[in-house]
């Protein structure tokens, strides 16, 4: 197998701001990976270092060490391929592009979307949200405003810093009273801060409310006492968060699971004890994007997914709030 490695700038919708800093702009690793046979699969490594702790030249590192790994193989599983790499270098969004890679491939060479490699009745279309990054209650509520006549159900709106209050009821305004409102706090509360918040914000009307705190233990004592349902992002990677049954609702994402096959996994664990499961990004290019479209739409989702980042989505453009699976071969088609 020949690994090829590229860099690619991603501009993003709108600015978006968390409670560790405001993202514009990404860079990610784009791989194409070739076979014997010539035919190329295409996957993407994205990390977010503020986010996830790791950074584009440790995934870089990474996936040179595969190209070496994987020069003299050809005809291995992918199951034993990943495996390769993983013993040398154990950096989930680096595995996750040689994963999605082995996907675009699979699908390209049997001439099949990615869904239906994965499940044989998926859903051809998937719901995601908008999201409100404004900090000004005005800015706010024109987003809210925008996202309804563009055919969203739901918006998220980043809360723990500025004027949360202000915003929320700005938004609920705007957005009218069928529109699902989620919150997400990126960690940024205390357990007594997340408890306060959420019942003061609880009026508007909440769907949910994404990793107020984090950590299990810290989710855990919010979700015990708060009327609104919890999901768990971040706190996810803890050992044990999946099986622990301390949120209603788990937020997955490609790039952190290390790729589809990782991801479909967690997926099945959350729902074995009793979690629902949406699927975000961490604001990847469109290769991630379709990746966990194609997820998506294998595992049925009904939650909106936070995949609607894109300044220039192509074939990914949400419309009426939801993303149309790509019928191509692989990942992407031919795009």
């Amino acid at each position: 197998m020949k690994l090829a490695v590229a860099e690619r700038r991603v501009a993003l919708r709108d600015a978006l701001p968390a409670a560790w800093g405001e993202v514009t702009d990404r860079t990610v690793l784009e791989v194409e990976l070739t076979g014997d046979d010539g035919v190329t699969g295409r996957g993407e490594a994205a990390p977010l270092e503020p986010y996830d702790g790791v950074s584009l030249d440790t995934c870089r590192d990474a996936l040179d060490a595969y190209a070496s790994v994987l020069a003299p193989l050809d005809y291995a599983r992918g199951g034993e391929l990943l495996d390769a790499c993983r013993a040398v270098a154990d950096v989930p969004q680096a595995l996750a592009a040689v994963d999605l890679a082995l996907w675009d491939r699979a699908g390209r060479r049997a001439e099949t979307p990615v869904a239906e490699l994965l499940y044989d009745q998926p859903l051809d279309r998937v719901p995601v949200n908008a999201t409100i990054g404004a900090l000004d209650r005005a800015g706010a509520a024109d987003a809210a405003a925008r996202a309804r006549a563009d055919g969203y159900a739901c918006v998220k709106v980043k809360v723990g810093a500025g004027d949360d209050a202000g915003r929320v009821a700005a938004v609920r305004a705007a957005a009218g009273p069928e529109m699902a409102l989620r919150l997400d706090a990126n960690g940024a509360w205390t357990p007594d801060e997340a408890v306060r918040w959420i019942e003061a914000l609880s009026g508007a009307g909440l769907e949910l409310v994404e990793e107020p705190v984090h950590g299990v233990i810290a989710i855990r004592a919010v979700r015990d006492r708060v009327p609104v349902r919890v999901s768990i992002d971040e706190s996810a990677t803890e050992p044990g968060a999946l099986a622990a049954g301390v949120a209603d609702a788990v937020c997955l994402k490609v790039s952190r699971c290390g790729g589809i096959s990782g991801l479909l996994a967690q997926a099945a664990l959350a729902k074995a004890m009793g979690m629902d499961v949406y699927l975000a990004s961490t604001y990847d290019g469109p290769l991630g994007i379709a990746a966990a479209v194609h997820c998506a739409a294998a595992l049925r989702v009904d939650l909106p997914c936070g995949l609607a980042t894109l300044a220039d989505a192509g074939e990914l453009e949400p419309r009426d709030g939801k993303i149309v699976v790509p019928a191509g071969a692989g990942l992407l088609g031919d795009a």
